[in-house]
């Protein structure tokens, strides 16, 4: 399923938001033109879970938490990132307001990298990827607007269709596969089911984006938009 739209208008510009999207493009771009040294520059910044449990969290290893969320895998992973950062984070700083929306997706990056640690101790593979954060930004929307429509891409049978789906169907569909992938990525579990993908990051993400959002939440006003009466955009 791929997410089109949604029928939540902001009321305030993305800024915050689409300067994220601007400084994932632009790293990567950098990324790109290092070309033979490209593995060397993601190995050093990349997220290596056995080095940073070595070295510890206040150790110059833990600055990789920060960089490796702006490096990525390839245009494929940074565009499928980037269009769900688009899609969903514009309306979550709407609500939470710039600086507590910059301060929750540091936070939600954070507590992604560290879910990732805590299941992958000793992997000596770097992880890339804003995913994690950006998790974080799904369950913040899935808190604030449950409601929401999102017109999603459908596709079977050599056929694809259009649906209008509840925010809260899509984004818990989305976090169950996550979960059960990663259940599966477990020692014991099945070889090769796990595509070399971060899914607990994903599920370490989403938790944190569901908890600290109730907290850095304006306390004034509602946290809720009457978004179940929004025309889709």
């Amino acid at each position: 399923m791929i997410p089109l739209r949604d029928n939540v208008p902001s009321r305030t510009y993305p800024l915050v938001t689409n300067l994220l999207i601007w400084a994932n493009f632009v790293v990567f771009a950098y990324e790109v033109s290092r070309g033979a040294a490209l593995e060397e520059f993601v190995s050093r910044w990349g997220l290596v879970p056995a080095r940073l449990a070595y070295e510890g969290l206040f150790s110059p290893a833990g600055l990789t938490i920060l960089s490796s969320m702006f490096l990525h895998g390839g245009w494929l992973h940074i565009l499928g990132n980037m269009w769900f950062l688009y899609l969903f984070g514009d309306n979550v700083e709407d609500r939470l307001g710039h600086l507590r929306y910059l301060a929750f997706y540091l936070l939600c990056g954070l507590a992604s990298a560290l879910t990732h640690i805590l299941f992958n101790v000793g992997s000596p593979v770097p992880v890339v990827g804003a995913s994690g954060a950006i998790a974080g930004v799904l369950g913040a929307y899935f808190v604030l607007f449950p409601l929401a429509r999102i017109a999603t891409l459908v596709w079977g049978f050599l056929m694809a269709w259009v649906v209008e789906v509840p925010a809260m169907l899509f984004l818990g569909l989305w976090f169950v596969f996550q979960f059960l992938a990663g259940m599966m990525s477990l020692p014991g579990a099945i070889a090769g089911a796990t595509g070399g993908i971060a899914w607990w990051a994903h599920v370490g993400g989403f938790v944190a984006g569901i908890l600290l959002v109730r907290f850095l939440c304006p306390a004034r006003g509602p946290c809720r938009y009457p978004y179940d009466v929004l025309p889709t955009r």
